[in-house]
């Protein structure tokens, strides 16, 4: 077996070279993006920040737009608060893992990986989740050293859980992960705290329910909660190439229009998933190692069965950052203890990838901002509430809303045709007819 140990001076070298690099890929990721890494879902929040405190939707907690409200009060808009989010949330994850000591290695190469570089530069709220995430595994890793009290082991994971919670509500899944790692280890000293953290935590997304999403949207159930959305077979296959495109380290998106690249995209995924399942069989888990393992796979099997009554996007890397970031660490732990130093091989071969990616589907986010900003100056609209005319939820019309919305962000989405016979009402060739996106290559 193939192992490198480097000495203690040039292994820190390389960790620095390591982080200036992924700090570089993930402003590069959101600058040579036509629209700066955003998306349908980045629109909502960014104008709930804007409007706060009005409440014009509950599809989502108030935990990111608050915090991109708590930075614009700086003076940089909602935006470049995002992405500062996104920063800052990658260095809390180093700062604190190197303080504590507490899977520092491991997370500096699972930070690396493309997918979680696109996370970072995402105007999305599972950047913000990440840290949290990492605090949930600490304080578990003290309940199971005995470095802390009952008492005191209940609070702090009460208190993640429910600050996770307010920020996605998928956090969820971690309270069931929880409870039930807890069960599990039901004859054990610490079960108490895992049982009782993961019931406060499943309590508080009942009250929150109750108290704010229904108050504010009391057809949320009738909305969002419908039966047999899609049948099994399209779950499962989605299923598999979500966990393929997330668990593959160096290309996490796979051409929608199919071909012969994504067996490879795919194939590299299968791999690393049978290689994990073989290492954690075969090697001896810590007690942190199993719950972080435990609580990761509980939280992605909910995802997967929560589509059968709940409308959301199709599993992929995004939605599961939260839940696979643990898996990683623990398979990053392993592979260090096998191959050493070459393991930090792995991150800056996924840095490579999704330099090259990045670079040869490049747009111009700087250049689209301008030209986007004139245009809403010159037709008085900057600081106007706006409507978007789209066809649909599937029309790439959205990506001329979701550029708007990085300079306007009070921009809603209309689907009533006659909406644009009304002057005031944009549409992508109202816009694009009077200015110049330059767009990304793949789409």
């Amino acid at each position: 077996m193939i192992s490198i140990k480097l000495n203690e001076k040039y292994e820190k070298t390389l960790q620095f070279l390591l982080i200036i690099t992924t700090y570089v890929m993930i402003v590069l990721r959101f600058l040579l993006n036509e629209k700066g890494r955003t998306n349908p879902d980045s629109i909502r929040y960014m104008r709930q920040s804007e409007i706060f405190p009005i409440i014009d939707n509950t599809t989502a907690p108030l935990g990111y737009p608050l915090f991109i409200k708590f930075f614009t009060y700086f003076g940089i808009d909602e935006f470049w608060s995002s992405k500062l989010i996104g920063i800052l949330a990658y260095t809390f994850l180093l700062f604190f893992a190197y303080k504590k000591r507490f899977f520092f290695k491991e997370l500096l190469i699972a930070s690396a990986l493309f997918s979680f570089v696109s996370i970072f530069s995402f105007t999305m709220s599972e950047a913000l989740t990440l840290p949290f995430v990492i605090l949930l595994f600490y304080v578990a890793n003290q309940i199971l050293n005995n470095k802390i009290s009952t008492k005191s082991g209940i609070f702090y994971l009460s208190l993640i859980l429910i600050l996770l919670i307010n920020i996605r509500y998928s956090a969820l899944f971690l309270c069931f992960g929880t409870l039930f790692f807890g069960l599990l280890n039901y004859k054990k000293s610490y079960w108490k705290s895992f049982v009782i953290s993961g019931i406060i935590g499943i309590v508080f997304y009942g009250l929150y329910k109750l108290l704010f999403i229904d108050y504010f949207n009391e057809n949320y159930v009738n909305n969002f909660l419908e039966i047999g959305l899609k049948p099994t077979s399209t779950l499962l296959l989605e299923l598999f190439q979500g966990l393929a495109t997330t668990f593959d380290p160096f290309v996490h998106i796979a051409d929608p229009n199919g071909g012969i690249i994504n067996y490879g995209i795919y194939g590299i995924g299968v791999v690393t998933i049978i290689g994990m399942v073989i290492i954690f069989i075969k090697t001896k888990l810590s007690e942190t190692e199993r719950f972080i393992l435990i609580v990761s796979l509980i939280s992605i099997i909910c995802s997967y069965f929560v589509q059968y009554v709940y409308s959301v996007n199709p599993i992929d890397y995004r939605l599961l950052a939260p839940f696979s970031i643990g898996i990683w660490l623990v398979f990053f732990r392993k592979l260090f203890q096998i191959f050493d130093s070459l393991t930090y091989s792995i991150a800056f071969l996924s840095l490579m990838t999704g330099f090259a990616f990045t670079w040869l589907s490049k747009g111009s986010y700087l250049e689209n901002r301008k030209e986007i900003s004139h245009f809403l100056e010159k037709e008085n609209m900057k600081e106007k509430t706006l409507k978007f005319y789209i066809k649909d939820d599937a029309s790439e019309e959205i990506q001329t809303a979701e550029l708007i919305s990085t300079v306007n962000p009070k921009i809603y989405v209309t689907f009533q045709p006659k909406d644009t016979l009304q002057k005031s009402v944009l549409t992508r060739h109202r816009v694009e007819s009077k200015m110049k996106i330059k767009k990304n290559n793949y789409q």
